[in-house]
């Protein structure tokens, strides 16, 4: 159920208030949708990832079909997601490169989407080479709302590596480093130009450390939200992303 706790509303550029979450009720969420209603994982991931390529095209503008976009990756859900967008950025003629911080240590929803994206023009990059690499866009999706201490090793490397970077930076669902509940940073931090959280807007998504904020549709039935906000209200209107006030 919505804590009280939780009282942070942003506003959707449709008019709809939507509640902010902590991490903790972002995870039964999700778990309620994987375990009882759907969609599944891997569903979830797919339009996840589809929604984060198509707002990188419109960020991008007129120049998309000859960006240099680079995708950080981690081993987890948010990495899955970042893997299956630069799968449908490739696959429009974007030239992707994507960097794993820990490729031997996958999820299986996240090596499911490594696989598929193997079989498009992209090309993975080793963590020894991302020095080597030109961007105009660079995709955080690195942590997410899973934050559990200061990043380090090769994560903490790969966000040292955008932070040198004079680039926009989209980061999805919640820039790696920063902590999903208070918005505070223990280590290394994202600074992204924008950010598209996923289903509901985290409580420590601040104009500080998320830069413009958009929502993703991910698929998640009205029915599933409401076990966890009552009064919820889809923002979309007609679409499948909406930008955000604070």
């Amino acid at each position: 159920m919505f804590s009280e706790q939780s009282t942070r509303h942003f506003v959707a550029d449709t008019g709809v208030y939507v509640p902010a979450v902590s991490s903790e009720q972002m995870r039964e969420l999700d778990r309620i949708a994987v375990e009882e209603t759907g969609p599944s994982l891997l569903q979830m991931m797919e339009n996840a990832g589809r929604s984060l390529a198509l707002l990188a095209i419109e960020l991008m503008g007129t120049r998309w079909h000859s960006a240099r976009v680079v995708i950080l990756a981690g081993s987890g859900g948010n990495g899955g997601g970042g893997i299956c967008a630069g799968r449908h950025l490739a696959n429009r003629g974007t030239a992707v490169s994507l960097c794993l911080s820990n490729p031997d240590q996958l999820s299986e929803a996240a090596a499911i989407q490594r696989k598929i994206f193997q079989s498009t023009s992209g090309k993975e990059v080793q963590i020894v080479n991302i020095e080597r690499l030109e961007a105009d866009l660079i995709i955080d999706a690195l942590v997410g709302y899973g934050l559990k201490s200061a990043p380090r090793g090769a994560t903490a490397q790969l966000i040292a590596w955008a932070g040198k970077r004079d680039v926009p930076i989209l980061a999805l669902d919640v820039p790696s480093g920063i902590d999903a509940n208070t918005g505070g940073a223990p280590g290394a931090f994202i600074r992204p130009t924008w950010t598209m959280t996923l289903a509901l807007p985290k409580l420590g998504l601040l104009p500080q450390n998320a830069g413009q904020l958009f929502l993703a549709d991910i698929g998640i039935p009205v029915a599933t939200f409401r076990r966890l906000v009552p009064n919820y209200v889809p923002p979309y209107g007609n679409r499948f992303w909406v930008g955000l006030k604070y």
